[in-house]
């Protein structure tokens, strides 16, 4: 095993059983009262059964759980030659829609390490070697000379093509490509605007498109699933049917009020489509854009077919054609319904997917404009359209930035305008805005809980983050009795700070909520006659 510190690129083509180990006393400290002893869960080492199927070899998790090890010398060739194929292949207009910035950013790299210090991962874990954001790059850049260019080819490691390349070799590069949230805060801090994060994908990329292997969580229980049932969750349509039917009837039993859900409602001004986990894991959140909604008279549906009632696009994270199969067929579905616009609902990843990356698929009278949510919400509250009571929301709210809608796609103040009128203890993270840090959960890994990634998750990626929590919320941090409120208007966010946050005991020690933005909206109106959210209660 080596020192992380001494850790170099062309050490991934070392035959070590073992590369690095994260160790607790290494990893970021952690703000009180999580700087005690004891309050820290410990690491675990991965099974030798897992070591022995998949490669555990690069830091003892696992992110890939279809990667498995050769029988034979011939699969452990055709495994390299595949890569290497789908390696040259996004070189190739034909191949990548990305091929200008990722050109850019594998030619230009000045090796500054300005990046390193923006990376939640690499701070997180003890500035260790193997998270540092060029890492990868570099190990990327070592395999394309070495066989791609001349000189690598006949002066190999005199030229910095120094790389042993087998099975070990890119099985550690493809685990690594999920060891980056993709948050891109590395691409915003660079001086000359280069993007490790699109290398990253470009490694993801290869993997699936080429070769077939994917995240089990991102493909076959995510994609394939979305694209033959219309869930990511698995909900087809008749399910979907009686969980509008369930929720409006909780709707009347818990608050007293008559609302039907609009379904399939031709010509509407609004398509509103959410992530179909919130209908499963935080109904409370659909039902919250029902109830203001409805009360601000908004001409609005949701949409039965597939793919309509589901936002979500995990082939953004991974794999080129599985974007664009979903995103065609989410605008379909509007089409079909004649609706003005499509609203997308608390989803970050969905936001980037339809807004930005479905947008550049679609053309002439086939697109339907797609606009996010938080701007609409704003504007209900600016213009009076909802008659509120902010003080019903007199505890502390900190507000989770999603890297999508705000380092991505520049959404910063709508939300923000939002919770200053509803919430009187709201205060900001540090840092906030599009300097905020990744939740941990980002580019698929709220959802990749298979073998033992999770730890991972919760200990290294979503460190950051857990801090910037304890720190919003110092005043009251060890007072139980306060309840403390992570507003996270992203589902895919919500996931992971509801992991870290059952992994430290910070709700069951000390109050830490957490939930959407429509939630506290919805508790500050004037029609609630009781609590909207059940921690209130």
């Amino acid at each position: 095993m080596i020192d992380h510190k001494e850790l170099r690129p062309k050490d991934l083509g070392k035959p070590d059983e073992q590369l690095v180990r994260v160790k607790n006393r290494e990893l970021m400290p952690l703000l009180p009262p999580y700087d005690k002893a004891g309050m820290e869960p410990p690491l675990t080492d991965p099974k030798p059964a897992w070591r022995e199927k998949f490669c555990t070899s690069l830091d003892g998790y696992v992110g890939i759980d279809t990667l498995t090890r050769p029988k034979t010398k011939e699969e452990e060739d055709k495994f390299v030659q595949m890569f290497l194929s789908g390696l040259e292949k996004s070189f190739s207009d034909a191949n990548n829609g990305a091929l200008q910035p990722f050109l850019l950013s594998f030619e230009y790299c000045a090796k500054c390490d300005t990046c390193s210090s923006a990376c939640h991962i690499y701070e997180a874990s003890g500035k260790n070697e193997l998270y540092r954001p060029i890492f990868r790059s570099e190990v990327l850049r070592k395999i394309v000379k070495k066989y791609f260019t001349k000189s690598g080819k006949l002066l190999g490691s005199f030229v910095g093509a120094d790389i042993e390349v087998n099975w070990e070799t890119i099985a550690r590069l493809g685990e690594l490509a999920y060891r980056c949230n993709l948050c891109r805060r590395c691409a915003q801090t660079c001086p000359l605007g280069l993007d490790n994060a699109i290398l990253t994908k470009e490694i993801r990329k290869i993997f699936s498109q080429e070769m077939g292997i994917a995240p089990l969580p991102l493909h076959t229980k995510g994609t394939v699933l979305q694209l033959n049932t219309g869930s990511s969750t698995g909900i087809t349509k008749p399910a979907f049917l009686d969980t509008i039917e369930f929720l409006e009837e909780d709707i009347e039993e818990k608050y007293g009020l008559k609302i039907k859900f609009p379904i399939d409602k031709k010509g509407a001004d609004i398509l509103l489509i959410h992530n179909a986990g919130e209908f499963m894991a935080w109904p409370e959140n659909p039902i919250a854009f029902a109830i203001l909604f409805e009360e601000a008279g908004l001409d609005w549906t949701l949409s039965s077919e597939i793919a309509g009632y589901d936002n979500v696009n995990y082939g953004i994270w991974y794999d080129d054609f599985q974007a664009k199969k979903i995103a065609l067929m989410q605008m379909n579905v509007a089409k079909g319904l004649g609706v003005k616009r499509i609203v997308m609902g608390e989803c970050g990843h969905a936001h980037k997917a339809s807004m930005i990356v479905g947008d550049r698929m679609t053309y002439g009278d086939n697109k339907i404009p797609v606009e996010s949510c938080l701007p609409l919400l704003w504007e209900m509250v600016k213009d009076k359209r909802l008659k509120l009571i902010p003080q019903r929301n007199n505890f502390p709210v900190t507000l989770h930035d999603p890297c999508n809608y705000v380092r991505g796609m520049g959404i910063v103040e709508p939300q923000r305008n939002v919770l200053r009128e509803i919430s009187p203890l709201f205060r900001e993270m540090t840092p906030h805005g599009v300097d905020n840090y990744c939740c941990g959960g980002g580019s698929g890994f709220a959802i990749t809980n298979s073998v033992n990634f999770s730890e991972w998750r919760n200990k290294v990626s979503s460190r950051k983050k857990f801090n910037q929590i304890l720190g919003a919320f110092q005043d009251t941090i060890e007072n139980p009795s306060i309840p403390k409120y992570v507003c996270a208007p992203c589902s895919n966010c919500k996931g992971a700070i509801r992991d870290i946050l059952e992994f430290y005991e910070a709700t069951e020690k000390f109050n830490v909520q957490y939930g959407g933005l429509v939630e506290l909206m919805v508790n500050a109106l004037v029609s609630m006659k009781k609590p909207f959210m059940e921690f209130l209660e």
